[in-house]
């Protein structure tokens, strides 16, 4: 499943296409994807403007100039793809409708965007914009890792006590937003942490350690366009790239990359998810 930096890839991708353009029309053409879409979901999108294109988490967020906003999530294999816009890089041609071609906005530069999800986790819905974060999707959502409000004071209170694992606690949405098993992965190696170890255990100067760590991979992997290991695309259909610089995900058996360490990096289940550590030096 696409997580933030993929996320905010196609946010930023789908920016000069979208933002101060209109929508022309929407085809909607099946009923649901996770769940059902909003009554009248292409009216209520044909002709409004898109005042400005947002992410929280997750999910993207379209403020329109009807008072609304559109939620997209990408859920497991959802794509949006961008073809014929004559005023940015999206110079592709219209391709034929695919099978899994769910929605599409048609706008009025000539630009279309495609979502195109085969396994349907994705979903979208309406809500007024003024009561956005009271969204159920959105509410109970713990702060932006590149935020202000995820700091080392924040950080170390919201796991102090805690007794899940610290790879269990960094995936809590209500901890921290966005954040998935590919970079929690990667930070707790950074940090050299386990991804056993209790949270409430670790030292609160490790804790605080995790925050810029934390930020970092995440910056990196937004700059590198994200991560394709299976269905996640660009919006110009392009792969991510920063699964070649994993450290430590995806790669079972291999050397561990911290100097001076000759451990090697071992994939354990937790909670049904793989997460791959060095048990040499991560503690």
């Amino acid at each position: 499943m696409p997580e933030l930096p993929e996320v905010e890839t196609v946010r930023r991708g789908l920016a000069p296409v979208m933002e101060g353009q209109v929508i022309a029309r929407a085809d909607v053409n099946r009923p649901d994807l996770r769940w059902p879409f909003p009554p009248h979901m292409a009216a209520r999108l044909a002709g409004q403007r898109v005042l400005g294109l947002r992410r929280r988490s997750k999910y993207i967020l379209a403020d329109l100039s009807s008072g609304e906003t559109l939620l997209i999530h990408l859920g497991m294999s959802g794509r949006m793809l961008i073809s014929g816009d004559p005023l940015g890089r999206f110079v592709h041609d219209h391709p034929a409708p695919e099978k899994h071609d769910h929605v599409v906005l048609h706008m009025e530069t000539g630009a279309r965007i495609t979502f195109n999800d085969p396994r349907r986790f994705g979903a979208m819905d309406l809500m007024p914009t003024a009561t956005a974060e009271a969204h159920p999707l959105l509410a109970k959502l713990g702060p932006e890792p590149l935020g202000n409000s995820f700091s080392e004071p924040y950080l170390t209170a919201a796991l102090r006590g805690k007794n899940t694992p610290i790879k269990s606690a960094l995936l809590d949405q209500r901890i921290v937003a966005g954040l998935g098993n590919i970079y929690v992965c990667e930070a707790l190696f950074r940090a050299r942490i386990s991804p056993r170890r209790r949270a409430g255990q670790i030292s609160a100067s490790r804790v605080a350690a995790l925050v810029p760590i934390i930020r970092d991979v995440i910056a990196e992997a937004i700059d590198a366009g994200g991560s394709s290991l299976r269905d996640f695309r660009q919006t110009d259909g392009e792969l991510g790239y920063f699964q070649h610089r994993f450290d430590v995900y995806d790669r079972e058996g291999q050397p561990c990359r911290h100097d001076g360490c000759a451990g090697t990096v071992r994939r354990i289940v937790q909670s049904g998810r793989s997460s791959f550590y060095c048990v040499k030096c991560q503690r």
